[in-house]
């Protein structure tokens, strides 16, 4: 038996997908109620050319790597910043080739969203969204290459098991959003 992170999770077709089932797995050995991690994701091949020391000690291993992504986690994103202005103030160098965060939210059905009360402030929606009995808490992965490409995992708490990871490329689009914009120049 392997030790590759995804074990257990369904094979993914693309790079991009295998680097958020990936992530996604990271996350979720890690437990609920964390703080939202963000990744950049570099071109394995790439990497154990350009930096052979961290590719070791990534774990990183010769072989089928060519068209592979490595997530890297980055520092501990501020507390007490929203996370749309945190976005905004990133600017990638060239050789990352994309990004990825994982953020965990509280969701309501389609049907619940329809009863939501006017006017009310982000503050009160939450306390609102947090007190309602159909919530679900979900962990968000979602995952933007340079070139536009995009992929997201979620995960509900309630079905918390690697066969119940639903992706697809625009499933948090106003986060697939934000990321892309911190390759804009």
């Amino acid at each position: 038996m392997s030790n590759n992170a995804t074990d257990g999770a369904p094979l993914a077709a693309s790079p991009l997908t295998r680097a958020v089932l990936e992530i996604d797995e990271y996350a979720s050995g890690l437990g609920w109620d964390r703080p939202a991690r963000l990744f950049a994701l570099v071109d394995t091949a790439q990497l154990r050319t350009q930096e052979p020391g961290l590719a070791d000690q990534l774990g990183l291993t010769e072989g089928n790597e060519t068209g592979s992504l490595t997530p890297i986690e980055q520092d501990e994103l501020p507390s007490g910043t929203a996370l749309d202005e945190f976005l905004a103030t990133i600017a990638w160098p060239e050789v990352i080739a994309g990004c990825a965060l994982t953020v965990e939210r509280l969701m309501l059905p389609p049907a619940a969203e329809a009863a939501i009360p006017e006017g009310l402030d982000d503050a009160s929606l939450a306390t609102w969204v947090a007190a309602h009995p159909q919530r679900q808490e979900v962990r968000m992965t979602v995952a933007v290459l340079r070139d536009g490409a995009r992929e997201s995992a979620v995960r509900l708490r309630a079905k918390d098991t690697p066969t119940e990871v639903l992706t697809g490329s625009d499933l948090v689009p106003g986060l697939a959003e934000a990321l892309s914009a911190t390759f804009e120049v």
